[in-house]
């Protein structure tokens, strides 16, 4: 969608929204640990409903509002969120595990009077499945070592429990990009992009192959 096109209306559709100070790449397990009332109250209606909400990257503010403190602002990019798992282990405290779906833009915002934002949003269509080209298989290698040591741990096996897309671009950049310790706008910015073979080269600056050619 170019800046000037303008979605119809059965194309925006609306989302409760949940600021995090992180970056959530599709296909990411993201674990959380809930307590404020406005989030309780939305994983409950989640629940009810059968549905999802939808994660954005905070670019002002805290992830836990404190009174007299300015409203948060966040990114216009965001991915939906799919529920996996809910525990209560106590009263007042929901444990929830979500895997990040796919991307969407924000059109408008509102804040309920409980403190939670809610957005109408515009899905964004997949990304087209890119094969990872020669120069750039180290990356999708060393992703594959990366992965078989992560998921010898078994508390993090369900972060890992799809299948592996080692030669697609989208997939191995969003694994990259979920892995790498980078600033928080770098790591959006590698998110927000809509072409996956430019974001594996990005990355592809980024990290040293483990071997190189003599």
């Amino acid at each position: 969608m170019s800046e000037h096109d303008t979605p119809s209306p059965e194309d925006v559709t609306p989302l409760p929204l949940f600021p995090l100070g992180t970056v959530l790449f599709p296909g990411a397990l993201l674990p959380l640990q809930l307590f404020e009332l406005r989030y309780l109250q939305m994983i409950g209606e989640c629940e009810r409903q059968g549905t999802g909400f939808g994660v954005v990257t905070l670019s002002q503010g805290r992830e836990v509002h404190r009174p007299g403190e300015a409203a948060e602002q966040f990114e216009t990019m965001g991915t939906r969120v799919q529920i996996e798992r809910i525990e209560r282990p106590q009263p007042g405290l929901v444990k929830v595990w979500c895997r990040g779906m796919g991307k969407f833009r924000i059109e408008a915002t509102q804040q309920r009077s409980d403190g939670l934002w809610t957005g109408q949003v515009q899905d964004l269509p997949p990304e087209p499945a890119v094969q990872v080209p020669e120069d750039l298989q180290h990356l999708s290698m060393q992703m594959h070592e990366v992965l078989n040591q992560l998921s010898a741990q078994p508390s993090l096996v369900p972060h890992w429990a799809e299948a592996w897309r080692l030669q697609d671009c989208s997939w191995v950049s969003n694994r990259w990009g979920e892995l790498l310790p980078l600033p928080l706008q770098m790591k959006y910015r590698l998110f927000a992009l809509q072409e996956p073979l430019v974001r594996l080269e990005l990355i592809g600056d980024m990290v040293v192959p483990s071997e190189r050619s003599p």
